[in-house]
């Protein structure tokens, strides 16, 4: 209970400090959308290039791609999405919402039940034996189980009579896979190499809400290791690795992580886990790592008619390579350092200071510049002026400064740099710390450097 609290807080919290807004507010909302604001922007942004930095800039065999969001059709049903992307589906009988039958049956068992190894028969079967109730009215009377498809449609034609059916994507995975040929052939790529992408993707679920853990649109981060058969064991466990180390990098809490394997296979696959984040809701999924075979150029080839073999250049050898896929997304990864930085502090007076621990490297701002009176504010705008073209900086005059530093411990800027008299006297300014609140005095030419070392990843 005290967990939701603090997700209740942090919510609260990302709306009044610019952080994260409910989306379409203005017109009452639109369920499992929200918007990011000045400082929440910054923060995704963040998140989003160190992931890039880690596993692209830091990769010589890694190359990026930004695929379109619309591709053509048959891309979807050489994937297998439009025959199979759904979830299995209930209505209640009394007020008429839908609801996920797995998610019912976790929430119901606290998670001891496991509903993906369940057939349909099996979970209606459970909910029926063990009473569960529809939450949002408390009636246990259902619809059979259906499966409705995830995938938002969408037509392209310019006159009613001649139009096309498309969709907008239900992942980016595919626009790294259609464009292996063209990232080997230009980039002159030497299997085992990589294609990453961060980019929009939409579906069309029924969510129990939780903020930003679920919503409709949203961002993922993939990678895909292109390798032979028989090496992709060897990336698969690497890359389980590297994703958990990459998390505990940014400053996530290594007791709030685990593995979990999936207890039910693709078709296709070798192997599958995910890297699970204890939330305020429980455990649940924040990234996967899947093997998946050589399923996937495969397909594309049958639906394509084009060849997706490599030639390897040494050997003369064949082969349709092996994919080991990593994928997290954005907007969940950013829930989970919102909820792992969040914290409540008691000071010797008594007072709670709220405090949100980002690493510096992903901090909205990396410092904050304030005159300790408003008459300062002119050399305060010139420290502004020359560390703004190096870091994304905040600026503050209004109100104590004791009420400034509380402000900007709420976002999480890891400095604030305070301008006082001495300043003028002497261009040294007083830098304070947001985790410990101690403060020590500086050179202004010291300032950038200071600032450059603090925040590498």
């Amino acid at each position: 209970m005290e967990k939701l609290k603090n997700l209740d807080k942090i919510v609260m919290l990302c709306k009044n400090r610019g952080i994260i807004f409910p989306g379409s507010e203005i017109y009452g909302g639109m369920g499992n959308t929200w918007d990011y604001g000045p400082v929440g922007v910054e923060l995704k942004n963040n998140i989003k290039r160190a992931w890039w930095k880690r596993f692209v800039q830091e990769s010589p065999t890694t190359y990026g791609v930004d695929a379109a969001i619309l591709m053509n059709s048959r891309v979807w049903d050489a994937s297998g999405h439009t025959a199979s992307f759904s979830d299995p589906k209930m209505d209640c009988k009394n007020c008429k919402t839908r609801h996920r039958a797995d998610n019912l049956i976790s929430a119901h068992s606290k998670g001891k039940e496991n509903p993906d190894a369940m057939s349909n028969e099996e979970m209606e079967a459970y909910i029926q034996a063990h009473h569960v109730c529809c939450p949002n009215c408390g009636k246990c009377d259902w619809t059979p189980i259906r499966q409705f498809n995830l995938m938002f449609e969408t037509s392209r034609g310019v006159t009613d009579g001649d139009t096309n059916k498309i969709y907008l994507r239900p992942e980016t995975a595919q626009g790294e896979f259609v464009n292996f040929l063209n990232i080997q052939r230009s980039m002159r790529a030497k299997v085992p190499f990589g294609i990453a992408q961060v980019g929009k993707a939409f579906r069309n679920e029924i969510t129990p809400g939780n903020f930003i853990f679920r919503t409709i649109e949203f961002e993922q981060m993939e990678h895909q290791q292109f390798c032979k058969e028989g090496d992709d064991h060897k990336f698969y466990e690497e890359y389980k690795q590297k994703a958990f180390n990459f998390l505990l990098d940014l400053g996530i809490k290594k007791e709030n992580l685990r593995f979990k394997d999936h207890d039910k296979l693709a078709h296709y696959a070798k192997a599958a886990c995910d890297i699970q984040y204890n939330y305020p809701i429980g455990w649940d999924e924040l990234n996967g790592i899947h093997n998946r075979s050589n399923y996937d150029l495969s397909r594309h080839q049958e639906y394509s008619g084009k060849s997706m073999e490599y030639t390897d250049p040494y050997t003369n050898e064949k082969y349709i390579p092996n994919v080991v896929e990593y994928s997290i997304g954005a907007d969940r990864l950013t829930l989970v350092v919102l909820c792992d930085a969040y914290d409540e502090e008691t000071l010797e007076n008594g007072e709670t200071r709220v405090v949100m621990h980002f690493h510096p490297a992903i901090a909205p701002f990396k410092v904050a510049i304030l005159p300790l009176q408003k008459n300062l504010s002119e050399k305060a705008k010139e420290v502004y002026s020359s560390l703004s073209k190096d870091f994304m900086c905040d600026y503050d005059e209004a109100g104590s400064i004791g009420k400034r530093y509380r402000r900007q411990d709420e976002i999480g800027t890891p400095f604030c740099v305070t301008i006082d008299f001495d300043t003028l006297e002497n261009d040294t300014v007083t830098i304070r710390y947001r985790d410990t609140m101690k403060q020590e005095r500086i050179a202004i030419e010291k300032l950038a450097e200071f600032i450059k070392e603090k925040i590498k990843f």
